[in-house]
């Protein structure tokens, strides 16, 4: 992702296959936000970690609202 969300998008989560790892800035607008790896294991098993503080313009639109 190259933009910030204030939460981690139900529909980016559904595309993610198992086995493969997702790097998403997660946080407010205007705020440092964390850069967090998600990631799905094979047993569709999902883990976060945040990587470090960054700051990435908002999400915006109806991506932000989680809309496919």
């Amino acid at each position: 992702m190259t933009a910030a969300a204030d939460h981690i998008l139900p529909p980016l989560l559904m595309q993610l296959k198992p086995g493969w790892r997702m790097i998403i800035p997660v946080g407010s607008r205007f705020m440092v936000q964390q850069l967090t790896m998600i990631q799905k294991d094979q047993a569709g098993k999902i883990s976060s970690r945040k990587l470090l503080p960054v700051r990435f313009v908002p999400l915006t639109g109806d991506a932000s609202a989680g809309a496919p």
